[in-house]
């Protein structure tokens, strides 16, 4: 082949024969695309969001369900005192080791609501306030001055600084028509 030259296909200079030129994309054709894209990115990122609060709910949920389950464990010792009381009084028929064992377990079922945060609200000869008392009664009384509780009948607790139950009382009253009732 001395002296034959092959004609070769010639391409213009600066163009490599594998990469396609792109067809040339309009400014609004290139808006497009990426409004496009930002459209799927938002709505990648709304359901990102919306997995998250599915997943925060549920794991709140679970801790709401089983909020109490300490409490429930401090409860249940007091529980088996009860039935070791009554199981007691049943074998032996001594109201007085009963007293005393009802006095115990009351005490500690008190230990374990202050533990907690629950308290009794006092009542006994405390002047009524109705976000603490609900008035059962009032008796007429010469020692203490009118809406003062002169007994309890059901103990009120809270919780914090939130009324639980609050105490049902009966108030002194006076017989004086002309004393002031606050």
């Amino acid at each position: 082949m001395s002296g034959e030259h092959l004609d070769l296909v010639s391409e213009p200079e600066g163009a490599s024969p594998e990469v396609a030129t792109p067809e040339p994309v309009s400014e609004i054709d290139q808006l497009r695309l990426e409004l496009e894209e930002a459209k799927n990115r938002g709505l990648r990122a709304l359901a990102d969001l919306e997995n998250y609060r599915a997943r925060i709910n549920r794991q709140m949920a679970e801790e709401r369900k089983y909020a109490s389950i300490d409490f429930m464990r401090e409860l249940l010792p007091i529980w088996d005192n009860i039935g070791r009381a009554l199981e007691a009084v049943s074998i032996s028929h001594n109201l007085e080791s009963l007293v005393e064992g009802v006095q115990m377990v009351h005490q500690q079922f008190l230990e374990v609501l202050k533990k907690h945060h629950c308290e009794k609200i006092e009542a006994k000869f405390q002047l009524f306030d109705p976000n603490f008392h609900a008035s059962v009664a009032q008796l007429p009384s010469a020692e203490h001055p009118a809406n003062t509780i002169i007994e309890e009948v059901q103990a009120g607790f809270r919780l914090f600084d939130r009324v639980v139950r609050p105490s049902q009382v009966v108030l002194s009253k006076t017989d004086d028509p002309l004393a002031c009732v606050s």
